[in-house]
């Protein structure tokens, strides 16, 4: 922990549409994959902590939930994670495209950021797609909406400006100790992550035969020890849940061909996460609408009174 009165803690929550850049500005920022990403929108489904430490000062950051209209309970239990947060942080990014252009969604999220105290940032996502000269009209259509106290134009993908990011959320946080060791990254347990990545595959390469009716459970993950001084296996069981039966067929595939795709894409990132071998198994079951099931929802990992709580 550092003793030094001029070091500065706290947190920041980064918000805004879906498939906007969100996990993968995080990601960028921490230097290491935590959030799963894929171009689906409402790929991220709770809020996921992640946690940067530097010689001035830590900075915990919340990736949330897109804001968007909820069609289910899980959409609302999404949507409760990412306004409630709002709440609880020093800073708050919103990330929106290099566009012009203000739909409805962002003009909620406006709506919402109007009625709040916390400092505001403004941050222009996918700067690698547009020329630079053409961000100041985005600068000036969104400051006609709202008082930003910082705006900082980055590519989330790139990194680009990410480090001007960085400082500039650092002059508005409060002097105080750091809230974690230095070599803490995140608070998701790693069954979690496990859970996560194998979900962030089955999305890639479904593309769009299966919506987001899925969801993804780690049964066991128990560690070998290797005989005779040879390296330790991970054995992990993990099940893929649909809301339909034609959904699990599309998720096995043709003599289980896409199961096995989904495996062979997430077993080099976790074992690369774990340094280890890992022995996945993977199988697929069906609960019939569970997005509007309150029990199967908290089952899956996404409890309504966690949104309310701010666990």
């Amino acid at each position: 922990m550092k003793e030094n009165t001029a070091y500065r803690s706290g947190f920041v929550t980064i918000i805004g549409r879906p498939n906007v850049g969100k996990s993968t500005l995080m990601n960028h920022l921490i230097g290491q994959k935590i959030a799963i990403t894929s171009s689906k929108p409402q790929t991220t489904r709770n809020r996921i902590q992640t946690v940067l430490s530097l010689p001035e000062g830590q900075i915990v950051f919340l990736d949330t939930p897109g804001i968007h209209k909820a069609k289910n309970k899980l959409g609302d239990y999404m949507v409760h994670v990412a306004e409630h947060t709002l709440k609880e942080v020093d800073v708050i990014l919103w990330l929106v495209e290099p566009t012009t252009y203000i739909g409805a969604g962002e003009r909620h999220i406006i709506e919402v950021l109007k009625g709040i105290g916390t400092p505001v940032f403004l941050v222009i996502n996918k700067m690698d797609t547009i020329r630079k000269d053409e961000v100041l009209a985005v600068i000036d259509v969104y400051r006609r909406e709202l008082d930003f106290q910082e705006v900082v134009p980055v590519s989330a993908l790139k990194g680009d400006n990410t480090d001007v990011l960085v400082q500039c959320i650092l002059k508005y946080l409060p002097e105080g100790p750091a809230f974690y060791d230095e070599d803490t990254v995140t608070d998701q347990p790693m069954r979690a992550i496990v859970a996560e990545l194998i979900r962030e595959k089955a999305l890639r390469l479904m593309q769009d035969e299966v919506p987001h009716g899925i969801a993804v459970t780690v049964e066991t993950m128990k560690y070998r020890r290797g005989s005779k001084g040879a390296p330790g296996i991970y054995d992990i069981e993990a099940t893929i849940i649909c809301e339909k039966d034609s959904h699990k067929g599309m998720v096995i595939g043709k003599g289980g061909q896409m199961l096995k795709k989904i495996g062979s894409a997430a077993r080099p990132e976790m074992e690369e996460m774990l340094e280890h071998k890992v022995n996945l198994q993977l199988w697929v079951k069906t609960r019939k609408d569970w997005r509007d099931s309150d029990t199967l929802l908290k089952n899956f990992g996404y409890d309504p009174k966690d949104a309310e709580s701010g666990e």
